[in-house]
């Protein structure tokens, strides 16, 4: 696509999302998730506006009124204020790459306000509850079955070190260091960092080494620390299954995913006595807003303790 044709030039809609997905892969360093989920809102954008021949007037179809209807309309129909903040960070995004590789010739898009998305707080583990998961984690690999022990490991390295589910799927093993018991993650907009973890992932992450990864190793692993059972790397979706079964084995704990367990691990950190910062540290967050979070998830269950036992409560 030639950047520099005329900004009221139709365009083919598909092109124009492949070379924004483009963009954001590999000039902003966007994962995967937000590339699918960015490029999805735009196709649904121009959806409308695109004939049959797949041909989009982005000048027609970014005016402010357009994008203003088509954002006020999916609020009307009852789209989740955190989905409707995605979409509208995502036309903001497109409109002002248009603007830049010359696709339009002014950019209203910058000028939508993103609503802002309730902050509800997340589900998390009990320690002693953390504790049960592991435990049964434990159990389950001492018959040095391969697929019990990389599940250890799944559900070890994410509570100790609260990273998040892409991170750990995108280990490699040189990203490992059991002696100084550090990991090397690459986190959003590809950044690193390095996060400790304690004797018991060293345990996990050894056992796994000389009785799990050599029985599924196989064409396709290439360096990747965990592995799925036909050798590839593992996905993500396997990773949730994992921790929603070791969660579903706790009496009484909630149902979570992998962010549950990074939530719980930020939780059991606050409450441990650490340092806002250095939790921020450890979970990658750019903003010390989002950490924040974890500070009233601490106090709401110390709330919900007190009016539990308190005979005054």
């Amino acid at each position: 696509m030639d950047p520099t044709r005329p900004a009221y030039h139709p365009v083919r809609a598909a092109e124009v999302v492949a070379d924004f997905g483009d963009h954001l892969r590999y000039e902003r360093g966007r994962s995967e998730h937000t590339v699918r989920a960015y490029c999805g809102d735009v196709t649904a954008l121009l959806g409308t506006d695109t004939d049959d021949d797949g041909m989009v007037d982005l000048a027609a179809a970014l005016t402010l009124d357009r994008l203003r209807g088509w954002l006020a309309a999916q609020a009307d129909g009852g789209i989740a204020r955190t989905t409707l903040s995605r979409r509208t960070s995502a036309v903001r995004t497109f409109g002002a790459w248009a603007l830049r590789t010359g696709l339009i010739a002014q950019d209203p898009a910058h000028l939508l306000a993103a609503p802002k998305p309730h902050r509800t707080l997340p589900k998390v583990l009990r320690t002693d509850q953390a504790a049960q998961m592991l435990e049964a984690a434990q159990v389950g690999a001492e018959q040095h079955d391969p697929v019990a022990l990389r599940d250890r490991v799944i559900v070890e390295l994410l509570y100790a070190t609260g990273i998040r589910v892409a991170e750990l799927c995108g280990l490699d093993r040189g990203d490992v260091d059991t002696a100084d018991r550090l990991l090397r993650v690459r986190g959003k907009g590809d950044r690193e960092r390095m996060v400790p973890f304690g004797t018991p992932a060293v345990t996990a992450l050894s056992d796994w080494a000389a009785h799990g990864r050599p029985q599924l190793v196989g064409d396709r692993s290439g360096e990747a620390l965990l592995l799925g059972v036909r050798g590839g790397r593992i996905d993500p979706r396997i990773v949730r299954t994992v921790v929603q079964q070791a969660t579903a084995a706790v009496p009484g704990a909630p149902a979570l995913s992998p962010h549950g367990l990074r939530h719980s691990a930020a939780t059991h950190l606050l409450e441990g006595g650490a340092d806002l910062r250095v939790v921020q540290e450890l979970l990658g967050h750019q903003a010390l807003t989002t950490t924040e979070l974890y500070t009233h998830v601490s106090v709401e269950r110390l709330r919900a303790e007190h009016a539990r036992a308190h005979p005054r409560a």
